[in-house]
């Protein structure tokens, strides 16, 4: 999630969990830990401008990293209190922290290596969106709140609630994907491929997708915390035959294509706005539209270096307008 959302769960936690720290020690150390963990978006190469894919959500986001991620939080800690507080007494805090990281992006749509080095599954559970105020503001009251009024109790109860708002999302997301399977079964579509994610900034909107004779479907779902789902028909795509195009291309350009397809699920569509561009099809500012977020430059390629990523950032008057209306079920 984005680095608010990452600091406020870390300063929760701490917070809430290790009783032996103040909560103004809790709030700044677990806020450290908790954001920590996406230094790894550092890893980057000018030579390869994919190398970034490989590496954002991996080691430091696995379960298995998070003591050692807690005791690099702790040292920092050290250094900026000037050695007023110990590594010992920083660690807990500091691991609380930095535990919730790697669970919070899971439970988003990117995709996490959670169980990195035994496996290399991208962990998504498509319960939260990335940027979702609804679960982020009232965490920054409550830790605020917490450290102002001396009360750990105001802590552990926006903490609580955080968690229960992450298990309401699991719950929206299966209302929503039965919903949009009743859709394809009425299309009389067959597909194993079927997911559902949240837009930005909420968990009753989602975009639905799935592969069916040689496309990708995309749809809109919109399931209001009380009342009936509602469907908004979305457009497709044609699926890219990554086999044959791969062995068009020069090696290089083959193997960046292959990185891409990893990071996209395997999602990979020609863009239909931008000629040359493979794109990942499981993005859009509009749940039910053909219009990704990014992808790689294939059209631009040249010999013997790596592909180009590129995003599309702008969003129209027209996309805004969709949305809205999506969102408010008009």
């Amino acid at each position: 999630m984005d680095p608010l959302s990452q600091a406020v769960i870390g300063a929760a936690s701490a917070q809430s969990l290790d009783k032996r720290t103040s909560l103004k020690t809790g709030l700044w150390v677990g806020a450290l830990g908790g954001m920590l963990p996406d230094v790894d978006i550092l890893i980057r190469s000018s030579s390869d401008p994919l190398l970034f894919l490989d590496y954002h959500r991996h080691f430091t986001h696995s379960l298995i990293f998070i003591p050692a991620g807690g005791l690099i939080t702790a040292a920092i800690g050290r250094v900026i209190t000037r050695g007023r507080e110990t590594i010992r007494s920083l660690w807990l805090p500091a691991t609380l922290g930095w535990a919730t990281h790697g669970l919070l992006d899971s439970c988003t749509s990117y995709g996490t290596f959670l169980l990195w080095p035994f496996s290399s599954a991208r962990i998504a559970w498509h319960n939260v969106a990335i940027i979702d105020p609804l679960f982020t503001l009232p965490l920054l009251a409550g830790v605020l709140l917490a450290v102002r009024r001396k009360n750990r109790r105001i802590a552990q109860c926006v903490f609580g609630l955080a968690i229960a708002y992450l298990f309401f999302g699991l719950f929206q997301r299966d209302r929503a994907a039965a919903a949009y399977r009743d859709l394809q079964r009425a299309r009389g579509h067959e597909t194993n491929s079927l997911e559902v994610k949240p837009s930005i900034g909420n968990n009753f909107l989602f975009r639905g997708f799935y592969a069916h004779d040689g496309v990708y479907q995309a749809d809109a779902i919109r399931v209001p915390w009380w009342g009936a789902p509602k469907i908004y028909p979305g457009e497709s795509a044609q699926i890219v035959d990554l086999d044959t195009l791969c062995a068009e291309l020069e090696p290089i350009h083959a193997e960046d294509v292959r990185r891409f397809a990893d990071f996209s699920a395997g999602y990979i569509i020609q863009d239909p706005r931008h000629p040359g561009i493979l794109s990942d099809f499981r993005y859009a500012a509009v749940p039910n539209a053909v219009a990704p977020l990014w992808g790689i430059d294939l059209g631009g390629a040249l010999p013997s270096k790596h592909l180009q990523f590129v995003r599309f950032n702008q969003v129209d008057e027209d996309q805004r307008s969709s949305f809205a209306d999506q969102l408010m079920g008009r």
